[in-house]
């Protein structure tokens, strides 16, 4: 059975005693709602939050993540933060590959294939991001552009490093612009991907795989996206910065 994940991904927000008191709220509610097993709940802090995070959370309930990483192990990189300082301060997972990242700091397959390596040496999870522009989706380009990002980066993998992957599909032309792609065009994604992955590696590790869907989710539409059968939760920006919705999201899954 694959997991079933809500990521809340708070990018560059939230001060670090706002952040601390968001991060304490949720584990008081996962400390008082019982979860399924296979039900899994992870938050990704500004790198200057996560320490003070991590004293406030129970890692048997909150999974920490980084929202990014190095592509190199240590040297003379200003600014950037590696993998292993991550691993030595209790993260457990990281998201590479996000379209701001992609956008902004121009991140291509070659260097998101580092940084996938070496997260993996450190032992943390991935959650590898990937979609289209609003150009290449009404170009009818966007399962073109999805299967070029996963074979240059994540289908060079093992199996065995694999495991260790959640894919995030994120419509670009959705994230914070209040557009949100139907359910039907979120599972035709997924569904694409997961088959894309048995292709790839086989069939056990396509239905073991959990793929979120990051577009724009939120109370009000989560459990109608989260009921597609490919959709294995989501990937939240906005609504996790707020208690109350990320909470409403983990329990529409």
């Amino acid at each position: 059975m694959r997991k079933l994940i809500v990521a809340g991904n708070w990018k560059m927000n939230t001060g670090i005693a706002e952040g601390t008191k968001l991060a304490e709220d949720i584990n008081k509610y996962l400390s008082s709602n019982t979860l399924p097993e296979n039900k899994k709940v992870i938050i990704a802090p500004p790198f200057t939050h996560l320490v003070p995070v991590s004293k406030v959370i129970d890692p048997s309930k909150i999974i920490l993540s980084a929202q990014d990483c190095a592509s190199t192990e240590n040297g003379a990189f200003t600014g950037e933060v590696s993998a292993k300082m991550l691993k030595e301060i209790g993260v457990k997972a990281v998201i590479l590959g996000h379209s701001e990242r992609r956008q902004y700091f121009k991140e291509d397959s070659e260097i998101l294939l580092k940084k996938v390596k070496i997260a993996l040496k450190y032992d943390l999870d991935i959650i590898f991001c990937v979609g289209e522009s609003l150009e290449q989706r009404e170009n009818n380009k966007y399962f073109d552009v999805i299967k070029e990002q996963i074979s240059e980066t994540v289908f060079k993998l093992s199996k065995e490093e694999f495991k260790k992957v959640i894919i995030a599909y994120e419509p670009v032309w959705a994230i914070g612009t209040g557009k949100t792609a139907t359910p039907d065009q979120a599972q035709e994604i997924h569904e694409f991907i997961r088959n894309k992955i048995k292709e790839n590696f086989d069939e056990n590790i396509a239905n073991g795989t959990s793929i979120l869907y990051g577009g724009s989710c939120k109370p009000s539409n989560a459990k109608e996206i989260f009921s597609k059968k490919d959709v294995d939760g989501g990937l939240i920006g906005g609504a996790a910065l707020k208690c109350d919705d990320f909470t409403k999201i983990i329990e529409a899954r």
